[in-house]
């Protein structure tokens, strides 16, 4: 007890130096866990993906679609427990930078396979019987102060035209990795009207999807349907829905390396900072510590007050930026809108920001604290701090 008393005495000597060393540590400590749910963020789909679904898609290029005619065919491949379909819309709603997630899809199938939205039963029986309905996640209703009954009109970038879409339901997410910032729609009118319009478009789906029956069969599965297709004019590459979505990420790969690059900068910028600030407290108390020593206190003990104190005052940024990280990201995620489905800190990143704190902490003490421990009496006690 009082060695705390002592090592917290020691911390608090030179208020201002201290003060300033914490708020280069919140900062850090607050960066890299925004920089770190960044990245997080990039991987949810993924994180979200279930290990039974697998996505079909043409094998030239995801740009090119899928004739309607290969559903049945899927369907009747042994292990295939479902199949259903969805198309990239890639409308936009007002302006070109409100960017969020439009699908066209079969929706009875669509919505039984991704049991992890829940939408209301008279909501989306309501949805069932509006050809012209849609069902929004939770976070793009939000967003954009959308409610049930409001029409959403959207400006067709592939399939061009103004399109109008009444909100019959809002989605929920079965918890906080769900992602609710998309829109969903009946494919059969994105098909009849492609048909009056262009019928190069119509019965044609971006991608299938897949539910298999067992997990130890997924590449099995996998295999058999790009067999299927095999020499047709529109060959299939099929994966789980996990490197489906790790394959968006992949193109971005470059940025994610350079965002976790930055977050670890910052930490070992501030592992320099806090290296200094020890090292002045230890070298103006060498005459403390030889006085020390005469009383009979071992080097040990005086290397454990200089760690101590570092420990502590890294501790004390660890608290405050942690605490500030979650209402930071929370802004931040009601900033950036529907750019990022999911942005929540995790338990991984706060474990990580703990254990860069404690690191600098330990770090910026082990040369102060061995030069105190080893410095003898008569040239400590002439120091001049």
């Amino acid at each position: 007890m009082q060695f705390l008393k002592l090592v917290l005495r020691n911390a608090l000597r030179h208020r201002l130096r201290t003060a300033l060393t914490l708020l280069g540590l919140v900062v850090a400590i607050l960066s890299f866990g925004l920089l770190q749910t960044v990245v997080d963020a990039w991987y949810a789909g993924a994180a979200g993906a279930a290990p039974t679904r697998l996505v079909t898609r043409n094998a030239v290029s995801l740009t090119f679609p899928l004739p309607l005619s290969y559903r049945d065919r899927i369907r009747a491949v042994d292990g295939v427990r479902a199949v259903s379909h969805a198309t990239w819309f890639a409308g936009i709603y007002q302006d070109p930078k409100n960017f969020f997630p439009q699908f066209a899809i079969e929706p009875r199938t669509y919505f039984a396979m991704y049991p992890e939205y829940l939408v209301a039963l008279q909501e989306f029986t309501t949805f069932l019987r509006d050809r012209k309905g849609a069902v929004i996640g939770r976070k793009l209703a939000g967003t954009y102060h959308l409610n049930v009954g409001d029409v959403l009109p959207l400006r067709g970038t592939i399939y061009p035209g103004t399109w109008e879409f009444t909100v019959r339901a809002i989605y929920d997410g079965i918890d906080a990795k769900t992602d609710t910032s998309q829109m969903f729609f009946h494919w059969e009118y994105l098909n009849e009207t492609m048909k009056k319009r262009s019928r190069s478009y119509a019965d044609q789906v971006g991608v299938y999807l897949v539910d298999v029956t067992d997990i130890d069969r997924v590449a099995e599965v996998s295999r058999a349907i790009d067999v299927a297709f095999k020499n047709s004019l529109a060959e299939t590459l099929t994966e789980t829905e996990r490197a489906f979505q790790i394959g968006f990420v992949k193109q971005t790969e470059a940025l994610v390396i350079a965002i976790r690059i930055v977050s670890y900068v910052v930490i070992v910028i501030i592992l320099a900072v806090m290296a200094n600030t020890m090292a002045m407290t230890a070298r103006e108390r060498l005459s403390e510590y030889a006085t020390l020593k005469v009383l009979g206190f071992s080097p040990v003990y005086i290397a454990a007050l200089i760690v101590g104190e570092s420990v502590a005052i890294a501790a004390i940024g660890a608290v405050i930026g942690i605490a500030t990280t979650f209402p930071v990201s929370d802004w931040f995620a009601a900033k950036v809108g529907t750019l990022f489905p999911v942005f929540k800190v995790s338990g991984e990143t706060v474990i990580l920001q703990i254990l860069c704190a404690l690191g600098v902490g330990v770090a910026s003490a082990v040369v102060p604290g061995r030069r105190a421990a080893t410095v003898k009496i008569v040239e400590g006690l002439r120091a001049i701090g």
